[in-house]
């Protein structure tokens, strides 16, 4: 989320299972905008690590940062799952997405996939227009309890 964004917390979820990361959606620097960083892609990879439970990403539009961050989750969650096929999955099921390409770039490094994450994000272009995206899930292969939910 940007920073003036208001994020209220549904009070059945705990603070500890509650990650908010503030950044603008935007793929290059630009001055008066924070771009997203990789201590923002550590935070959540590490967020998302904790445990083995379903999670809920999600930004403002539900097309860019979540996609992003989901599609970098679900490469975290499962490292021998194939990038390309990953990203095509995404695309099937959210025909909007288009994953933040500095997010991907970063999670790509991050997770030592040596530009896979970036040529498959590449490969499956920008998404169909909209004002919001609707929200999927992303089933892991190897466990239904891990899937991600990106709105």
């Amino acid at each position: 989320m940007t920073e003036d964004t208001e994020i209220v917390r549904p009070e059945r979820i705990a603070a500890a299972d509650h990650l908010t990361l503030y950044f603008h959606d935007i793929s290059e620097p630009l001055c008066g905008y924070v771009p997203p960083c990789e201590r923002h892609v550590a935070e959540a990879l590490d967020f998302a690590a904790a445990d083995d439970r379903a999670i809920l990403v999600h930004c403002y539009a539900g097309v860019s940062r979540s996609t992003a961050a989901a599609y970098a989750i679900a490469c975290a969650r499962e490292p021998e799952r194939d990038e390309f096929e990953l990203a095509r999955t995404l695309r099937s099921l959210s025909p909007t997405a288009t994953p933040n390409r500095l997010i991907v770039r970063l999670a790509d490094a991050a997770l030592g996939r040596r530009g896979r994450m970036v040529a498959a994000v590449e490969a499956i272009g920008r998404g169909r227009d909209a004002f919001e995206g609707a929200p999927f899930a992303l089933v892991p292969m190897v466990s239904p309890a891990r899937e991600l939910v990106a709105v």
